[in-house]
């Protein structure tokens, strides 16, 4: 089985540059492509994005869908990890408490995810690489 390879960030253009500067906008970007990403890497991981999205951008309304989608995000970056070959070292947990602290989160996720891009070396974004069955 093959996936295809995400987009290495800058962890702080994520977290702080990217988001300051569009007011906000790029963070429900980056997390749509995030999520997508992780649905076009392991074919087994079943995420719609753009859902994603809404419950952090408009889940704050009934308070629990953010948190709960935070948190699968993680679990969806820990499976990423386990199809790589590697060890998960992804802990939904930690990006959950992270979103009271500074919303950290998006930095240590991407981190996270800039870990499974480099275990395949030099390949390019969109590039098919294999996924553990």
């Amino acid at each position: 089985m093959t996936g295809r390879v995400g987009k290495i960030r800058n962890i702080v253009l994520v977290w702080l540059v990217w988001p300051l500067i569009t007011l906000g906008i790029y963070h429900l970007v980056w997390y749509y492509k995030v999520n997508r990403e992780a649905r076009d890497f392991d074919k087994r991981i079943e995420v719609r994005p753009g859902m994603a999205v809404v419950a952090i951008a408009l889940g704050w309304i009934v308070i629990v869908p953010p948190f709960i989608s935070v948190y699968n995000t993680g679990e969806r970056i820990a499976r990423m990890q386990r199809a790589a070959g590697m060890q998960p070292t992804c802990n939904p947990w930690i990006g959950l408490i992270l979103v009271f602290i500074f919303s950290l989160y998006p930095l240590y996720y991407q981190h996270e995810m800039n870990q499974i891009w480099a275990h395949y070396g030099h390949v390019e974004e969109g590039e098919q690489v294999p996924v553990a069955a």
